[in-house]
């Protein structure tokens, strides 16, 4: 069956939007100017359809505005919570204390459908001598999307891990990887990433349907096509089948949630920076309401993957107390020992981190609060959107994380 593309009606203007100035051409005899029953009809359906529409929008603008929030030109609080860089390679940067909320800035539409980033003016990644960052197609009975996959100089044909990356809304695979910098973490310790895009034919602002009830199950949305994604990595470089990963900001975040839900058996752990638990929305005024800390109920994973969450306190995107929702699905065995600390990142941001071990001081539960960042990934760099460079080395701490954690080589999905 056709699947329609999803409209994302956050970025829509309410302003700009004049029920009164449809047009409809003459059909079938029926001519809005004529006179008569028919006619009369049609005036009515179309001012019902009118009414409608704007009171849709109305409640649209409505829930995005709170008191207290700065708004955008149509009345709507701003969705991401990070000021652009004023210049190309710049930083993207919380708000300073005291301006509030900044507005966010207009996305070029016409751009984004031709495929650009949302990022102007970056450089490619950069790629050492001897690797490769190629793009792939995937299609499978779920549909296609296109990866890219970054192969370290230092394969040599050996069995290595596999991290798949999946991007936030508006980003897309270099865009990802330059701001989390995983690439270069592979080329360090030799492991293989697989970024997964997002078409805009499945969302206009490029995100993952995390909120959709279709996206959120094993067979047939999302799940399968990113699963079938990192199985094609691994058949194609001959990948270990008991160490794959996966770690996503934001839409990317949820989705990871997703998928330790979905694929227990081909994720051997995950991570969830600004992200949201698998089932906080089935909809999307559900999932409005789950990034204002509104989320439905949701069900622990049947079977434990092992999750480490990054969360800002200052999110104003996705409220942190999704963070907790994320861990409490991950479950919490028994005997499992928690461990308390608070420090200060190299950069100055503050944070508070809660690690759960088990009985052979593995930890298998890993949370780190960041206190005043925002919607962005923490120690990620400038060259790439929505980075917190002063913040604690997310990437480094997730690669960490899960090269402590391997399935048990048995049969897999």
């Amino acid at each position: 069956m056709f699947r329609f593309p999803k409209f994302d009606f956050s970025k829509v203007d309410v302003s700009k939007f004049d029920p009164s100035k449809f047009d409809l051409p003459p059909r079938a005899g029926l001519n809005p100017d004529a006179s008569g029953p028919g006619a009369d009809r049609l005036a009515e359906r179309m001012a019902r359809f009118q009414r409608a529409q704007t009171e849709t929008f109305a409640k649209w603008a409505q829930t995005y505005g709170r008191p207290g929030a700065a708004l955008g030109p149509a009345g709507r609080e701003t969705i991401l919570d990070m000021e652009a860089p004023e210049a190309p390679g710049g930083a993207w940067t919380a708000p300073r204390p005291g301006q509030g909320r900044a507005a966010e800035p207009e996305l070029d539409l016409s751009a984004l459908m031709r495929g650009r980033p949302a990022a102007r003016g970056r450089s490619p990644v950069p790629v050492p001598p001897g690797a490769r960052f190629e793009e792939r197609v995937f299609t499978g009975a779920a549909g296609s999307r296109r990866y890219k996959v970054y192969v370290p100089s230092g394969y040599t044909g050996q069995a290595l891990p596999l991290v798949v990356m999946l991007h936030g809304c508006t980003q897309n695979p270099d865009d990802f990887a330059a701001g989390t910098q995983m690439n270069t973490l592979a080329e360090a310790q030799t492991f293989l990433v697989a970024y997964p895009a997002q078409a805009q034919s499945a969302h206009m602002q490029r995100c993952w349907n995390w909120y959709a009830a279709g996206d959120q199950a094993r067979e047939g949305g999302e799940p399968e096509l990113i699963a079938g994604i990192a199985r094609a990595v691994m058949a194609e470089f001959s990948g270990d089948p008991t160490r794959v990963y996966a770690a996503g900001l934001s839409a990317g975040g949820a989705a990871a949630a997703i998928l330790a839900a979905t694929y227990p058996d081909l994720f051997a752990a995950v991570g969830i920076h600004s992200g949201l638990a698998c089932g906080a929305a089935r909809d999307l005024p559900g999932a409005l309401a789950a990034m204002k800390g509104q989320a439905g109920p949701t069900r622990t994973n049947r079977q434990a993957v092992p999750t480490i969450v990054f969360h800002g306190d200052g999110d104003r995107t996705v409220h942190p107390a999704n963070g907790d929702q994320v861990m409490a699905q991950a479950g919490a065995a028994p005997g499992l020992t928690e461990t308390v600390t608070r420090d200060t990142s190299p950069g100055g941001i503050a944070y508070t981190r809660t690690i759960r071990r088990d009985a052979g001081g593995r930890p298998v539960q890993e949370q780190w609060l960041l206190h005043g960042a925002g919607h962005a990934w923490s120690g990620g760099s400038p060259a790439g959107s929505y980075t917190e460079p002063r913040g604690p080395d997310a990437s480094r701490a997730m690669l960490r994380f899960f090269l402590s954690h391997a399935l048990e080589p048995r049969g897999r999905a």
